[in-house]
């Protein structure tokens, strides 16, 4: 029998998606566009990530858990699995390449120092995974606005 999506379950996958989309693809752009300190720019930018991240830490846990509640095999659905891939997306964003970029601007990035090489690489990578995450995202938007079909039954 298929797991039926809540009403509950769209909101809570909008409100990570469209912060997902609001913050990294209108409010940074605009930050850097609009502030001369680009400092500034990426300590607010980074903030902003900081909160979208526990957004999507909340969110995707509590639909994974909505999901696990609904009967949902674990790995077996589209949507659960997908689930699982945004939320390990922002786990390495957040505690594994966040930490490292940090590190490396209390080191301070001086251009064409290997500080500042390392974060540009870091900071490419994690742009890849906020973008994945962004696409995964609204690929399990159209998912859960698709009405559930039932497995055809032989006999």
């Amino acid at each position: 029998m298929g797991v039926v999506q809540s009403n509950g379950e769209r909101m809570l996958l909008s409100l990570w998606v469209g912060a997902l989309w609001a913050i990294g693809y209108l409010a940074v752009p605009t930050l850097f566009a609009s502030l001369d300190d680009s400092a500034l720019a990426g300590m607010v930018a980074g903030r902003l990530f900081t909160g979208v991240s526990l957004i999507g830490m909340g969110c995707g846990t509590a639909l994974l858990v909505s999901f696990w509640m609904q009967g949902a095999r674990p790995l077996a659905e589209r949507r659960v699995q997908l689930l699982v891939v945004m939320l390990g997306l922002v786990i390495i964003g957040e505690f594994a390449l966040q930490p490292q970029m940090a590190a490396l601007k209390a080191e301070g990035l001086i251009e064409g120092s290997g500080a500042a090489a390392r974060f540009g690489v870091l900071h490419g990578i994690a742009s890849l995974l906020y973008f994945a995450n962004s696409v995964v995202g609204l690929v399990l938007l159209v998912i859960l606005g698709l009405p559930r079909q039932e497995p055809l039954r032989e006999g």
